[in-house]
Order: C-alpha cells, then sequence, then structure tokens
C-alpha cells in the first residue's frame, strides 16, 4: 500500500484542474479568483492554497503537464526508431499544435489580455527546457558552436512567437503552423 495516493486527494487535484481549465477557457486566467475556483472544484479556498500559490500558478501546471505528455510520446517515437529525422519534427510539431488545440481557449484569453504574461512565459519556459535537452543530446555536425542557453531561448521564443502568430490569425490552419514551423527548424534540429 505504500506509495499509494490517497484518493481524496487525487479528487481534489483533479477538481482543480478541471475547474482552472474551465475557468481560464472563459475569462483571462487574470480575472480568475481562488474564491472561485474553489466553489468551481467544490472545495474551500484553504484547500487550494494548501497546494497552489495562485490560479496562473496552477493553470500553468495544467498547460505543462499536457505538454510533457507530448513529450513522453515522442521520447516513445524515437525509442521505436524508424522515423526519419523530418517526420520526428513534423509528428512533435504536431503534438504541440494539438495541445494548443486542446486548450485554444485558454491560450486565446492569455494571450490577448496583457495582465496574463504568465502563460506565454511559462510557454516560452517550457519550450526553452525542451530545446536546451535537444541540445544536449544533439549529435549533428551542424549544431552551432554557441551559448546553448542563447538558441535554446532564441528556438523557445520562435516557436512560441509562431503559436501567438497561429491564435491571432484565424486563416493560420494547424497544418500551416506545423509546416512554417518545420521549414523554420535548423537543419541541425533533425
Amino acid at each position: 500500500m505504500a506509495g499509494r495516493a490517497d484518493p481524496r486527494i487525487t479528487r481534489t487535484v483533479r477538481a482543480f484542474e478541471q475547474a482552472i481549465v474551465e475557468l481560464a477557457s472563459q475569462q483571462p486566467v487574470s480575472q480568475i479568483t481562488v474564491a472561485d475556483l474553489a466553489d468551481r472544484a467544490g472545495v474551500t479556498r484553504a484547500t487550494f492554497y494548501n497546494r497552489y500559490g495562485s490560479p496562473l500558478e496552477l493553470l500553468i501546471q495544467v498547460l505543462c503537464a499536457d505538454l510533457d505528455r507530448g513529450h513522453r510520446r515522442e521520447d516513445a517515437r524515437r525509442a521505436e526508431g524508424g522515423y526519419p529525422a523530418e517526420q520526428m519534427l513534423r509528428l512533435a510539431t504536431g503534438d504541440v499544435a494539438d495541445h494548443v488545440e486542446r486548450f485554444m481557449a485558454v491560450y486565446q484569453h492569455a494571450l490577448g489580455d496583457p495582465a496574463d504574461g504568465g502563460v506565454y512565459e511559462a510557454l516560452v519556459r517550457h519550450f526553452t527546457d525542451y530545446s536546451l535537452a535537444f541540445i544536449s543530446r544533439c549529435t549533428h555536425p551542424d549544431l552551432p558552436d554557441a551559448s546553448h542557453q542563447v538558441i535554446a531561448q532564441f528556438v523557445a521564443h520562435g516557436f512560441a512567437g509562431a503559436i501567438k502568430a497561429w491564435l491571432s490569425d484565424d486563416s493560420v490552419t494547424k497544418s500551416g503552423l506545423v509546416e512554417a514551423a518545420v521549414a523554420c527548424a535548423p537543419v541541425w534540429w533533425s
């Protein structure tokens, strides 16, 4: 029985996660109060503060957990082998696009509200960490001999900017985002 999660805690966490996604799909996270969140989740504000610092912190946790599931799918594909480099890039980019599509209303509210810069910053941080991990295992001969931190930031801001452009322009499709991102990827990314 050791290591087994208390089902009450699991239910509470899931209730908070569902509540934050529902509320952030309806309004910017900067406008969500802890009282509204606790009420939607069916728990007290004290219970919220026992686990999280703010609604933004909870939302970022939910979004990053979903992005991490996509990265695990990518790792599984890599372990399987047999995927050409460009197809791996296209599939990984597609996983991120699927994530954004699942949380489209959340991102649109967050990116449209200057007070919600934390969601965009979290996206950039996530892509920076992913880029640093990718660079650390990259064996491509064209990987620049330059600051990996700067390269990762450049890639992360570019990809987050591409997502922002997609969300801001109804004429850009999900496949259009994937194609543009793949076209802009550095040669050593494959």
